[in-house]
């Protein structure tokens, strides 16, 4: 932490403008030099609202009226660093007595997907998803893959490590079986042994492809949860079925009630809870609810007007301009 913070301060002196993430602990000493800084995320964790819950804590099921509440639960963990950040602090050079300014933040999420709060600071703002368009192109096995039949399920879980005492080669080999699809699996970080599955007909495993490649030839997703992919998922107009890994404490679950919610997919289900019945009952569910493709087209249709990333230059350049008149 120490050296982390000494490396982002120095850097921070050194340059124009600071785009940071709340995790660098870079607000710290934000109270140096406040017109340079910029609070930049994709997951509203660290302002209070009354619109929705904390995003890290929606699964406590807490009532709308305790929303707010839900905030302080995240600034009662950053209280615990106090004492060491106050260390880190005057190892630099800075005052232990300081008051955190109020930082413009910029959000990289679309309002069509979560509206911006009526109750956000009037320098916070919501973008757009910030979504690259890759030029890579897709491993020809994979194209072979993707052509010789119908419209694969895509299941990925990125690179987050997970357990599953079913196992998730049952689980895959069960809905191949019984409802008579094909599977592509994204290994990512997450699957070790994938030896099993690679021998399992109508089922090809591949190590990484880009989503904004790839999500045009698959039918449907089964994924984590993460707000990357779910923003893909959307921006391609496909439903999906959420399965958070992170799990009661994280923000997976709070994207996959949001999908559930306006109808983009089937309600989420923790992977440690997936047994071959559940998944067998929400991907039929999936697979052929007509409804779930009609909306997450149109909503395609949509995020498709959107440049998130554009708007974001585009209020950072207009911060720098303002910062240097």
């Amino acid at each position: 932490m120490s050296d982390a913070f000494q490396t982002f301060y120095q850097l921070a002196q050194e340059n124009d403008k600071v785009l940071f993430h709340i995790k660098t602990l870079c607000d710290y000493f934000a109270d140096r030099f406040p017109g340079k800084m910029i609070r930049t995320d994709v997951i509203p964790a660290g302002e209070p609202t009354k619109a929705f819950p904390n995003p890290v804590f929606s699964a406590l099921g807490l009532p709308s009226m305790m929303n707010r509440f839900t905030y302080r639960l995240t600034e009662l963990g950053l209280k615990m660093w106090k004492k060491p950040i106050l260390a880190i602090r005057e190892k630099a050079g800075l005052s232990a007595i300081f008051v955190k300014p109020s930082l413009p933040s910029l959000y990289g999420i679309s309002e069509h997907v979560l509206p911006r709060p009526d109750d956000y600071p009037s320098n916070s703002y919501f973008t757009g998803f910030w979504l690259d368009e890759s030029q890579q192109s897709l491993d020809e096995d994979l194209v072979q893959f993707l052509r010789s039949g119908e419209p694969p399920l895509l299941i990925t879980f990125g690179s987050m490590p997970f357990e599953n005492k079913v196992g998730l080669t049952n689980l895959i080999r069960s809905i191949v079986v019984q409802q008579k699809i094909r599977v592509l699996v994204i290994k990512g970080w997450g699957l070790n042994d994938t030896n099993d599955l690679e021998i399992i007909d109508g089922v090809k495993v591949i190590h990484a492809a880009p989503h904004s490649v790839l999500l045009p030839y698959v039918k449907a997703v089964v994924h984590h949860g993460g707000v990357g992919t779910t923003a893909a998922c959307l921006s391609a107009g496909k439903p999906m079925f959420i399965c958070p890994i992170l799990y009661p404490f994280g923000d997976q679950l709070f994207w996959g009630n949001i999908v559930h919610q306006n109808g983009w997919g089937v309600k989420p289900v923790p992977l440690k809870k997936i047994n071959e019945k559940i998944l067998n009952e929400k991907v039929r569910e999936l697979l052929h609810n007509s409804t779930f493709y009609t909306s997450t087209e149109e909503l395609a249709r949509r995020l498709k007007e959107e440049d998130g990333i554009t708007k974001a230059i585009q209020f950072i350049e207009n911060d720098i301009s303002q910062s240097n008149t």
